[in-house]
């Protein structure tokens, strides 16, 4: 029995943590994993034959998504340990309960979007905390427009033709510690044609002004974008640890607006906000509002709208007739093939390595890229892959990325499935070229994989459980296959809007 107080702190540690895993229906081992441990690491702690260290609470706290209390527990432990050793603390920053070292915070996040008759408005005003160890000089910010988002091919094909310049934004930023507002100079970091990131630097030409630790100040940059550039969906996406995020959108009332919003995170596929956009009018514009606190990271937030009084070809409405933006057209959008094609049903060639490296490495940086651009429609908390085939390439290669984000994907050159575990389950699919449904496929529980290295060598690879999935998807893909062909007969697909509903993470 604990009788001292380092020893309570340290079980109600291990209990904090074994309530948030449960909670999340993972078992110890899928929490090690999600985590970057051992598999028997969280068994270790929860079952306290290892101490709880400032790494692992700082990784648990961030995928069990628990409010700050598994940091709150691991800080009494720490405390009390320290205190006990007489090794010198600094004392924790009131109603903080990150991790030293994290970074930036933001406290309040406001953005405001405004219709014009010249176009959109665009005003973010954040308010930082540094809370980690080194003084902060720039500020990443990123600005992206989509003129159709019902149709992400023509709206390509529309910014190919009239890209999004940085002149025509018109960009301005300012600092506001409380003495007055200063104005930020800003550096480009990348420049596409749909999306631009920006560094806001804490300097202007009358000196520097850096966010030292510990210390707070207000941001606020604002931008703007014209009708041709912009269709009706505004987004904020959670980078950064965030306490209080709030949006509001001024829309012509008599254009009689009509707005909805949808959210996702690493541990839920896309669905309605949790809480309803709230509307007032005032002088002849109707304003909608909507604000969340603590919001996990890497969440995404989009509000959508269509003006009611408008006939539907005058403005690009950005939806399907059930008012949703299908999730296959924005696969479509960034080159994915869609079902129906025939180069999903044509098996792939192999290469002839190592003659053909040079085209085996292009092909694999084409796949490297559309799995980057892919984060920016969906999480993927499950893992991803992609496929040669799937953008329109006929060779034998598969990347596939766990659902540890961290992990590099594993690159699959010329694969065969040479052996099969036996014993099979069931669990839920989605695939990049019809992902506007889920389906029910059986799958052994562990595959191993043949496949090439880029001098021509073969291995052999064992994959279990969630990856021994993924991977046979992609398989299936280089030998002309869809998931549906592995599908028992007469099991239906479900829409994506049912399976959010009826899905779940898959267990093991």
């Amino acid at each position: 029995m604990s009788t001292s107080p380092i020893e309570r702190a340290a079980d109600s540690f291990a209990a904090e943590l074994a309530r948030h895993r449960t909670g999340r229906g993972l078992s110890k081992k899928q929490l090690a994993t999600l985590m970057g441990f051992d598999p028997s690491y969280v068994s270790h702690v929860e079952g306290r034959r290892h101490r709880p260290t400032e790494d692992f609470a700082r990784r648990a706290e961030a995928v069990l998504e628990a409010s700050g209390a598994i940091w709150q527990r691991y800080r009494e432990y720490d405390e009390l340990r320290h205190g006990r050793s007489g090794a010198h603390r600094d004392p924790p920053v009131p109603g903080q309960w990150l991790p030293p070292g994290t970074g930036l915070v933001v406290e309040r996040e406001s953005a405001t979007l405004t219709h014009s008759d010249e176009g959109y408005h665009c005003v973010i005003r954040r308010e930082l905390y540094n809370a980690g160890t080194e003084p902060v000089t720039r500020y990443l910010v990123r600005v992206a427009v989509d003129r159709y988002p019902n149709d992400p091919g023509r709206s390509n094909r529309h910014h190919r033709e009239h890209p999004l310049t940085f002149a025509e934004l018109q960009l301005e930023a300012y600092r506001d510690d409380g003495g007055g507002r200063e104005p930020m100079h800003w550096r480009a970091k990348h420049d596409r044609d749909a999306f631009k990131e920006i560094w806001l630097l804490f300097e202007n030409a009358e000196g520097r002004f850096p966010l030292y630790p510990g210390d707070r100040v207000t941001i606020e940059y604002a931008y703007r974008v014209g009708r041709d550039k912009w269709g009706p969906w505004f987004q904020r996406a959670v980078r950064l640890p965030t306490r209080h995020l709030s949006v509001q959108l001024d829309l012509p009332a008599e254009l009689d607006p009509k707005v909805w919003g949808a959210e996702t995170s690493l541990s839920s596929e896309e669905g309605p906000l949790r809480t309803p956009v709230q509307r007032h009018d005032r002088d002849g514009r109707a304003i909608y509002e909507w604000a969340t606190d603590d919001p996990p990271l890497n969440a995404r937030y989009r509000l959508q709208w269509r003006f009611r009084s408008l006939p539907p070809d005058a403005e690009p409405d950005g939806t399907g007739p059930d008012g949703r933006v299908r999730a296959s057209d924005r696969m479509r959008g960034i080159g994915i093939v869609q079902r129906g094609d025939d180069l999903l049903r044509q098996p792939a060639r192999q290469f002839d390595l190592p003659r053909q490296e040079r085209i085996a490495r292009d092909v694999v940086d084409r796949l490297s890229a559309v799995l980057v651009r892919l984060d920016e429609l969906h999480p993927f908390s499950k893992g991803v892959g992609i496929a040669a085939p799937q953008l329109g390439l006929g060779w034998a290669a598969a990347l596939v990325r766990p659902a540890d984000r961290a992990a590099e994907p594993v690159v699959l050159l010329n694969p065969r499935i040479v052996d099969s575990a036996a014993e099979t389950d069931e669990q839920y699919e989605g695939c990049l070229s019809f992902f506007d449904h889920r389906g029910l496929v059986p799958r052994p529980l562990r595959i191993d994989v043949e496949h090439a290295q880029w001098d021509g060598s073969r291995v052999i690879t064992s994959f279990e459980y969630a990856m021994a999935r993924l991977v046979a998807h992609e398989i299936d893909h280089l030998e002309g296959h869809l998931y549906v062909d592995r599908m028992i007969p007469g099991v239906p697909l479900v829409p994506v809007e049912e399976y959010r509903d009826t899905g779940h993470p898959w267990r093991y």
